[in-house]
């Protein structure tokens, strides 16, 4: 008995590519270069958010306060909390309002503080002598300023009205 022949095509006849076959690969070939391309984008979005990552972490990142270091912010904080206790505005507003109710004789030029003292230093100019003095009168009663004395007087010959240039000194205390 003989056994049917057997025939093997290891080579294999190709099958004409179709319309749909080919649609198809290269719709497949288009999928994977835009996925391609997206993952490309993303990639380069993560990497810029890393960068500013970093960036902002270094920029959080501070040095620990040395004893010293914070000794200095310690005292730095003590001396605006002393200037800002000063009553500034209440101070200038009085020296304002008595130079009004001096019928305006009086014109300050220049009001210097001094806080460490607690002193205020006056340069005022008036029409004459005893309106000046008058001024410092008016001072003395003042509920801001405590002991407010005439340091020097001068009168300007230089000057048609011959004003007197005058200064003065007080101490100021805080708002009662």
């Amino acid at each position: 008995m003989s056994a049917p022949q057997l025939q093997l095509d290891f080579a294999g006849r190709r099958q004409p590519l179709t319309l749909a076959g080919t649609a198809l690969l290269l719709l497949g070939a288009a999928g994977i270069a835009a996925a391609g391309l997206t993952y490309q984008r993303l990639e380069a979005h993560r990497a810029g958010l890393e960068l500013k990552l970093e960036h902002a972490a270094r920029a959080v990142q501070r040095v620990p306060l040395t004893e010293e270091r914070l000794a200095s912010l310690t005292a730095d904080a003590d001396r605006v909390a002393v200037e800002l206790a000063a009553p500034w505005t209440e101070l200038l507003g009085e020296l304002e309002g008595v130079s009004r109710d001096s019928a305006q004789q009086i014109a300050v030029l220049s009001v210097e503080p001094d806080r460490e003292k607690h002193r205020v230093h006056i340069t005022a100019e008036s029409r004459d002598l005893p309106s000046a003095l008058a001024y410092v009168k008016q001072l003395q009663g003042s509920r801001l300023l405590r002991y407010p004395m005439l340091d020097s007087h001068e009168v300007r010959p230089d000057v048609p009205e011959r004003p007197v240039l005058f200064a003065m000194t007080a101490e100021w205390q805080g708002t009662p």
